[in-house]
């Protein structure tokens, strides 16, 4: 099974479909709430090269943010990677 984080805020929307999709393929995940927490925001700027939320890391890898993680699922690609496959 995959490590799986997601580096978010509670309020935003991308961060609630990104955790949805998640839950409903029934994998575990690592919720980081960067709101409020600078240090953490920054953490999240440094290995995404991302500055908005969410920013998603499969193995360690950033995959970018929710709508990146849909284009994968649709591409059949994101099961594998998620070790679903």
């Amino acid at each position: 099974m995959a490590v799986i984080e997601v580096y978010g805020t509670p309020r935003c929307p991308y961060c609630v479909r990104a955790k949805y999709l998640l839950d409903r393929k029934g994998v575990e995940y690592r919720w980081i709430d960067v709101s409020g927490n600078d240090e953490l925001y920054q953490t999240m700027v440094r290995l995404s090269n991302g500055h908005t939320v969410p920013q998603i890391f499969i193995d360690g890898r950033p995959i970018g943010g929710c709508d990146e993680m849909y284009a994968l699922d649709n591409q059949g690609r994101l099961d594998e990677m998620l070790g679903l496959k």
